[in-house]
């Protein structure tokens, strides 16, 4: 399945990804260079950095070719070559970035991601880190006809879905959804806390509502557990333990073992099933699904930020982190205004 290629200048990205090997699976384009975010105009969209994400099939030969042209991109990781680049890659969220990259009169950062970890973590959030990006609206520059990256990409946004219902009341607006499908990635991530704008999940959802209906409207229509009263904007889903438990059992493998490893005490080892069924009939189900997400988000999150002062050396990491540091500053000051 093939994700909605949104509005954007469709030769600038081409041009941009011909400077790259060509041998991808995968290639999309996100983040507020892509599309507008609440509180910034077109003219601040323009200049952002824009962010790009590379499925190979394989890494160590792609980095290899990727040296060949464009050497300058890497840290002072290029000196050990394409395994050792690979390895690193394959650490915490399975994705290496080049930041802060000067291409076609653009500023760039774009990770590379075996396409096999692309689609165990679309279908199974193993690090729900390239997953979440993939649970918004992105550009999709390139796809080839791999089955089983595709039907990944599906299941991915059906688990969003299947999750996000799980933390809503039994009634709710579409936008509801949406930013709650939008902030599952950042679900314990502590860039939350230092290093991102506070109300990212907003100015996110808000100015993009149309986009994430061409997601997620045909798996609303389809699921037999809502509701979907389009014209009104408005899901009802069912909260009886009955139907939260067939929700819990359609998580994502990761996701279910998380909530096992919180609600199961040590000893018991009871099964999965039988955790899930305890957990469908908890008054507090919504907040054990939250803890169960955060506790991937974590991990994966500090791994992969502590993975930028190699891969991107130290004097872009202080720079990328100050850049950061400055759009939350500016977050917090167009709240308080």
């Amino acid at each position: 399945m093939a994700l909605p290629a949104l509005s954007g200048s469709g030769v600038q990205f081409r041009r941009i990804l011909a400077h790259f090997p060509q041998e991808l699976s995968l290639a999309f384009a996100y983040g507020s260079g892509v599309f507008r975010q609440t509180g910034a105009t077109p003219s601040q969209s323009v200049h952002n950095m824009l962010d790009f994400v590379f499925a190979v099939d394989d890494s160590v030969t792609w980095h290899m070719m990727n040296l060949l042209k464009n050497r300058s991109h890497y840290s002072f990781l290029k000196l050990f070559g394409p395994k050792h680049i690979s390895n690193i890659q394959s650490c915490g969220a399975g994705i290496y970035y080049n930041t802060l990259v000067q291409c076609n009169g653009r500023m760039i950062k774009y990770g590379v991601i075996g396409t096999d970890a692309l689609i165990e973590d679309l279908f199974h959030w193993k690090t729900l880190y390239v997953a979440g990006r993939l649970q918004k609206p992105v550009k999709i520059l390139t796809q080839n006809e791999n089955g089983k990256l595709q039907a990944a990409l599906l299941s991915n946004l059906k688990s969003a879905v299947t999750a996000a219902f799980l933390m809503l009341p039994e009634s709710f607006s579409e936008e509801d959804l949406y930013m709650q499908i939008a902030g599952l990635s950042y679900c314990g991530d502590f860039r939350m806390i230092i290093g991102e704008d506070r109300s990212k999940v907003l100015n996110i959802v808000k100015p993009n509502v149309p986009h994430f209906q061409k997601l997620y409207s045909n798996i609303l229509q389809e699921c037999p557990q809502v509701v979907y009263k389009h014209q009104l904007g408005r899901l009802e889903i069912d909260k009886s333990p009955e139907g939260q438990f067939m929700q819990l059992m359609a998580l994502p493998r990761t996701l279910q073992q998380k909530i096992t490893s919180f609600v199961d005490p040590p000893g018991k080892n009871r099964d999965v099933e039988e955790v899930l069924l305890k957990v469908a009939h908890d008054p507090d189900c919504g907040l054990v699904v939250h803890q169960g997400i955060s506790g991937i988000v974590r991990s994966s999150s500090l791994i992969q930020s502590s993975k930028t002062i190699l891969t991107a050396g130290f004097k872009k990491s202080v720079t990328y982190s100050m850049k950061k540091m400055y759009k939350m500053t500016k977050g917090c000051l167009r709240k308080t205004s």
